[in-house]
């Protein structure tokens, strides 16, 4: 498939489309590529819809060009890109903080936003100590910086990984290694998801929240995710086993919750 570039002010955002039908975009979190999908796209597209994956800042195909890399500043190059592809209204599935920018979005632009679909969420900043931010501060520096990660990523599945979990890691570790993408990502993590929080206040689309119920982001995932489906009058789909990437470690349990979900944000549209 051949990628696709959409210019910014500062830059440019790496994506890639295929299907016909109502638009889904999914939008993925900090330090991961677009691939993140690769279970979740195919089914949407067979179902009657148009799938778009875009690279956030600074990882994958995208630019390290920019001078933000926080959950607006992604929110902003969704709303670019659902106006790129033909505006209209989009159904946003949202991974990690990819999740905190479709709430932005949402409460930024509710004609632009059909619908939103949390995968693993952050849609408020977790409770961390002082220390421990320290510690991941330390842990991400070079040279030891990308092996904590890939050990910190690998404990994001806890359940089950997908088969071809190797490949999709090396597709990791090569983004990490193009450019200035190893500095992108580590200012990537110093994003708030106040700004997240704030919008969820005025978001209006219908939501499904889904959550791998051993998240390791989250001293108690399922609490958290009953939180975010609460504050956002959402549905709820706990994932016993999964954890923070749910749709790519257990897709026979996420995604007929998607297409389900896609129907009934889009109703009689699709032809």
């Amino acid at each position: 498939m051949a990628t696709n570039f959409l210019s910014r002010p500062e830059g440019r955002i790496a994506y890639d489309v295929t299907g016909d039908g109502p638009l889904v975009v999914c939008v993925p979190g900090m330090g991961v590529v677009r691939s993140v999908f690769r279970s979740t796209v195919a089914p949407l597209v067979a179902a009657g819809y148009r799938v778009a994956t875009f690279d956030i800042r600074g990882h994958g195909d995208s630019d390290d060009s920019f001078s933000s890399y926080d959950d607006e500043a992604l929110a902003s190059d969704l709303l670019a890109l659902i106006d790129h592809l033909g505006g209209g209204s989009a159904l946003v599935l949202g991974s990690s903080m990819g999740a905190g920018a479709g709430v932005i979005a949402a409460a930024q632009a509710p004609e632009k936003i059909a619908g939103l679909g949390l995968l693993g969420p952050f849609v408020r900043q977790p409770a961390v100590n002082a220390a421990k931010t320290l510690m991941m501060r330390v842990m991400l520096t070079k040279p030891w910086g990308p092996a904590a990660w890939r050990t910190y990523h690998r404990s994001c599945y806890p359940g089950r990984k997908p088969a071809d979990f190797a490949d999709y890691e090396q597709a990791i570790d090569a983004s990490l290694r193009r450019g200035d993408h190893w500095r992108s990502f580590v200012k990537t993590t110093h994003t708030s998801h106040d700004p997240a929080e704030a919008a969820t206040a005025r978001v209006t689309a219908p939501v499904l929240v889904v959550m791998g119920a051993r998240d390791p982001d989250w001293p108690d995932a399922t609490a958290e995710a009953r939180w975010a489906a609460e504050r956002l009058n959402g549905e709820l789909l706990i994932v016993p086993d999964g954890g923070h990437y749910p749709m790519a470690e257990y897709p026979e349990l996420v995604n007929p919750a998607l297409l389900a979900f896609a129907e009934l944000v889009f109703g009689g549209i699709r032809a």
